[in-house]
């Protein structure tokens, strides 16, 4: 599953890395635009059955880079490279069974026992960015759009059975797709630089968790709030 994963993520980052260099061969500078980004936030999950109940949020960090080809004065087409890292809480009414690293057997969870998972995605984010006129010193955008994601990492605790930082990529999927909404400010500071400021919303619309052992059968999605601090060039 690692080895793939790899793979996954080595071909991903080398095809974003040609259509960029593609994109910006052909394009005069006052046609797009590059930036890299640090997003802390928080993420949890929600759940479609009281089956498996929501537990609460865990902190996660987003960082990459952001790359907009503009096609009018005040609309581009957004794309780049991120690593995303969040996860939630998650609890049963029943015992359940997980697949944990450096346990031979699936670990039993006593019922109502907390489970916390960190999952860590590569995304290629597909987007529209609409900015205003500039004002100032200050520009204002928002950011729309939906994110392929390939699962690069995933750990659980289990804080009853003094489980801590295993690894539990094998309870997860390895594709997901969200939509993001990002709005904020860019403070230019000469030319085409910018500091960037911004507060976003995420939504991994997809199962992140599997359905294994004895597991319920549910919909596990993540909810992301995060705030952007960025520099675009």
């Amino acid at each position: 599953m690692r080895k793939l994963s790899f793979e996954i993520v080595k071909r991903v980052s080398i095809l974003s890395a040609l259509i960029l260099l593609l994109s910006s061969g052909r394009l005069a500078a006052q046609n797009f635009s590059f930036g890299v980004f640090a997003d802390p936030g928080i993420s949890w999950f929600s759940s479609n059955t009281n089956l498996t109940q929501s537990s609460g949020a865990v902190a996660g960090f987003n960082f990459g880079f952001t790359f907009n080809k503009y096609f009018s004065t005040n609309y581009a087409f957004s794309t780049g490279l991120t690593i995303s890292s969040g996860g939630g809480k998650l609890s049963n009414p029943d015992t359940i069974y997980m697949d944990v690293k450096n346990y031979p057997l699936p670990v039993k969870v006593p019922p109502g026992q907390l489970v916390t998972y960190r999952v860590r995605y590569l995304c290629v984010p597909i987007g529209l960015k609409f900015k205003s006129k500039q004002i100032g010193y200050i520009t204002f955008f928002t950011d729309i759009g939906i994110d392929p994601k390939v699962i690069i990492g995933g750990q659980a605790d289990i804080p009853s059975l003094k489980i801590k930082g295993e690894g539990a990529i094998d309870e997860l999927n390895t594709f997901n797709l969200s939509y993001h909404i990002l709005t904020g400010i860019e403070y230019s500071l000469g030319g085409s630089t910018a500091v960037v400021f911004g507060l976003g919303y995420d939504n991994n619309f997809l199962d992140v968790t599997k359905d294994i052992n004895n597991q319920p059968s549910d919909m596990v999605t993540q909810n992301i709030i995060k705030f952007r601090i960025g520099l675009n060039f």
